[in-house]
């Protein structure tokens, strides 16, 4: 049984579930916690555009081992130099934004594999159960301890699906609207038809494939029913910030109604 989850994750979608889980920008990991206990599926750390670090990211990871959240990574980029540590920290999985083509997501994977098959340096410590784990034993089944997600959020990784999904060790993708639209010359403008026919066709392709087809949107019931009828697998809806907001604004607007 891994300490990331990352097994519960797999296991639903091959049952046939749908994986929901929330974006994490906040500093403190009681809210990865709170997400978990809530009933996500997986958090989604954001480490691209959010103010969270190395130590911040860990005590997320950290904070829902005792749930059934996998905490999934997004990095800031796939440089292996960037991927290195935050594999260290052994999340269930990693979300690499704006990859290209095919040879870009090749060099991704490679950096989060051990040699023979990719180039990972060694140094797992929590990986490793710091030190319960033997290394035979922890080497068995390393390279499938983390799973590696990329976003096709760029109209040159949309033409570039096959050979994306043609990549050995790539475990999905999960569309990025906003940036598609903008990489199309139609920014802001998520629910374009151009936008959506594209999108639309990156997760039928991927069903043809095992790599798992997910989104990350903001929530809307009818659009996931949408996406769900076409096959995608996991979302990631909204985010911490967004919720509360929106729970604290409803509150606010029903007490200033009152009489």
């Amino acid at each position: 049984m891994s300490i990331n989850n990352a097994e519960k994750f797999r296991a639903k979608i091959a049952g046939g579930g749908i994986c929901v889980g929330t974006t994490v920008s906040f500093s403190d990991p009681a809210i990865s916690e709170l997400f978990g206990d809530a009933g996500c599926d997986f958090t989604w750390i954001d480490m691209e555009h959010c103010p969270i670090d190395l130590p911040t990211a860990l005590g997320h990871t950290m904070a829902v081992r005792g749930t059934r959240a996998a905490p999934l990574i997004r990095v800031p980029s796939g440089d292996p130099n960037v991927l290195k540590p935050v594999l260290e920290l052994h999340p269930a999985g990693v979300v690499v934004p704006q990859v290209r083509s095919g040879q870009e997501v090749a060099q991704v994977v490679a950096a989060c594999k051990y040699p023979p098959v990719g180039i990972r340096g060694f140094g797992p410590r929590r990986g490793r159960r710091f030190g319960g784990t033997p290394y035979p034993e922890y080497l068995v089944d390393a390279d499938q301890q983390i799973m590696v997600f990329v976003q096709i959020e760029h109209l040159d990784a949309a033409r570039d699906l096959d050979a994306i999904l043609a990549v050995e060790g790539l475990d999905g993708i999960c569309l990025g609207f906003n940036d598609l639209a903008a990489s199309m010359g139609l920014a802001g403008q998520t629910s374009h038809p151009e936008v959506l026919a594209l999108a639309e066709a990156v997760v039928r392709r991927t069903r043809q494939t095992p790599k798992y087809a997910g989104v990350a949107m903001g929530f809307d019931l009818a659009a996931v029913q949408h996406w769900r009828n076409l096959g995608v697998q996991w979302f990631s809806l909204a985010g911490d910030f967004g919720l509360l907001f929106g729970a604290a604004k409803n509150m606010l607007d029903q007490l200033r109604g009152l009489r």
